[in-house]
């Protein structure tokens, strides 16, 4: 079913192709990928490593699969990875870890959805019989459960270097790494310069309908597309999608600081709504987390009447909403939806039917 939402701020996942990214779609030049004859994708998995100072890439169908295949390059069956409690590896993959590649999470209790070295000491399985292994520390940049957070690049650092003085591997899922790059005013290259492999999602604030990349060293990233063939993710003519992800790195990173801003426009004018608790300061990139308290309602009570207003923000929890800005929310309709909820406040919510905790959405 289409949405008939005029605002729109589930998550970026729901932006639409622009007519330039529409018109590189339909002049793309396409070969066959499976045999690595489709020139735009090879061009674009050369782009992003010039971008990120890595050696090899290969282009996948979405987050998701490029995150399990990262799991698959560094794990063996019985292995265990280290992540954050909130990451999306862990939480909201299907079991993607266990199905795939035998491989369990152990989860840590951090800050923002964010590791550090504090926090990983001591939790490295001893070499003993009776124990997995542990191989891999997976991090989120940004942290989407964990509040839109960008990791800063020292702390990244930090984290890797550890890791890898442990024997450990570190994988990064950046499915909105180019927000947590503007966040941090650096470089590709250097908020990952000690992780090993890294996907990144084009369908999120670049703006893209669908694909995803993984990063990293030329024998892993062998090892990661002999996996994708066997996750059933191999393409055939898939430069139509590369072609958009070419132009989505060439026009939609840039602007990404629009979207931080209007983040922040939002979270403060909702901040000033009795009954609505958010700190502006903790919004750091395009996600906006909110509560609403408990005496006006649940949020997806909440959710179910904005939606009732054309206004498309999603439940996170009993009392947790989450809204995204993106490439087609302006500054305008965040001041709109801002608007939106403090009358729904006014006119009260409780009676409305909405499901408690709301779909969870990945974007």
């Amino acid at each position: 079913m289409m949405s008939t939402l005029k605002i729109d701020m589930r998550s970026d996942t729901v932006t639409k192709p622009t007519a330039g990214m529409r018109q590189a779609i339909a002049h793309a030049e396409v070969g066959d990928d499976m045999n690595a004859e489709d020139p735009t994708v090879n061009r674009l998995e050369e782009v992003v490593c010039e971008l990120l100072n890595k050696e090899a890439a290969v282009f996948a169908c979405s987050g998701t699969q490029s995150n399990q295949m990262g799991v698959k390059v560094h794990c063996l069956p019985g292995d265990e990875l280290l992540i954050e409690e909130n990451g999306h590896i862990a939480n909201f993959e299907a079991g993607g870890p266990a199905v795939l590649s035998g491989v369990s999470c152990r989860t840590i209790p951090g800050q923002w959805g964010m590791l550090d070295v504090d926090l990983l000491r001591g939790k490295i399985r001893a070499d003993n019989q009776h124990l997995c292994t542990t191989r891999l520390v997976c991090v989120e940049n940004t942290t989407n459960a964990g509040g839109g957070r960008a990791y800063p690049v020292d702390q990244l650092h930090r984290l890797g270097l550890w890791a890898h003085e442990q024997g450990l591997k570190v994988h990064m899922d950046g499915a909105r790494l180019f927000n947590a790059v503007i966040a941090a005013n650096s470089t590709a290259a250097e908020v990952c310069k000690h992780v090993d492999t890294i996907s990144i999602c084009f369908s999120k604030g670049l703006g893209c309908p669908m694909g995803s990349i993984l990063v990293g060293k030329k024998d892993e990233i062998a090892k990661a597309r002999r996996i994708r063939k066997l996750f059933g993710g191999a393409m055939r003519q898939a430069g139509i999608m590369a072609a958009a992800c070419l132009y989505a790195l060439d026009h939609h990173v840039d602007r990404m600081v629009d979207d931080h801003q209007n983040a922040r426009v939002f979270a403060e004018m909702i901040a000033e709504i009795p009954g609505v608790i958010i700190d502006p300061d903790d919004v750091e990139t395009n996600l906006v987390f909110f509560d609403v308290d408990r005496n006006l309602g649940n949020a997806g009570q909440l959710s179910a009447k904005l939606k009732q207003r054309g206004i498309g923000i999603n439940a996170s929890g009993s009392q947790r909403l989450r809204a995204c800005t993106h490439l087609d929310v302006t500054q305008v309709d965040v001041e709109a939806a801002a608007q939106a909820i403090a009358e729904c406040v006014a006119e009260g919510f409780s009676d409305v039917t909405g499901s408690v905790c709301g779909p969870y959405v990945r974007g």
